[in-house]
């Protein structure tokens, strides 16, 4: 085979966005009126929020902060997992307040990640997860509006068949009635129903 037809036969490549690709082009308005994160270095268009997903978005942020006191509880803003991984969780717990992060960029890790789940369930069980277990996130919850419930999930581990090669071995389901307590915060009792709009 000649190098030409090496050439005509050779598959296109996806060009995968670094942070600072992504930043430029978020400079450049690239993304104006639009909700995305970068996601392995690929550009991921989240669903508009509906009115009950910024609801529980409030409600777990308040019910959060009184459970993680001295701890910034961040509501859809990056954390930089990797060089071209970005996601935009609903809410991470972070160790301390905002002008501690002042000029030292967005945080690396959290204490507990929370997804609101509607449309994005699929999404948030599978992709999420296996990013987030990758990202050695020991606490992932998804507040689970569809089913009326809390998916706690924990202990990520390396699982070849995940979407990026890792997954959580402990998944439990909290309904209203239950409690949860987070892995960071063990004196905190949280009510599911204090959860869930």
């Amino acid at each position: 085979m000649t190098l030409m037809t090496e050439q005509l036969l050779e598959r296109p490549q996806p060009h995968r966005f670094t942070r600072e690709e992504y930043y430029q082009m978020a400079d450049l308005g690239f993304f104006q009126g639009h909700r995305v994160e970068l996601i392995e270095g690929e550009i991921v268009e989240m669903a508009a929020m509906k009115d009950l997903h910024a609801v529980a978005v409030g409600i777990v942020a308040q019910t959060l902060a009184l459970a993680f006191p001295g701890c910034w509880v961040r509501g859809q803003l990056p954390l930089s997992l990797i060089s071209d991984t970005e996601p935009e969780p609903d809410l991470a717990v972070v160790p301390g307040m905002p002008r501690d992060y002042k000029g030292k960029g967005h945080p690396a890790s959290a204490l507990l990640v929370v997804e609101i789940a509607d449309t994005s369930l699929h999404f948030d069980r599978s992709e999420k997860a296996s990013l987030y277990a990758r990202a050695g996130i020991k606490d992932y919850w998804i507040v689970n509006l569809v089913e009326n419930q809390v998916e706690i999930l924990r202990d990520p581990e390396v699982k070849a068949a995940a979407m990026y090669g890792y997954a959580y071995r402990a998944v439990e389901v909290r309904r209203p009635g239950d409690s949860i307590t987070p892995l960071a915060q063990p004196d905190a009792i949280i009510a599911v129903a204090d959860l869930l709009p």
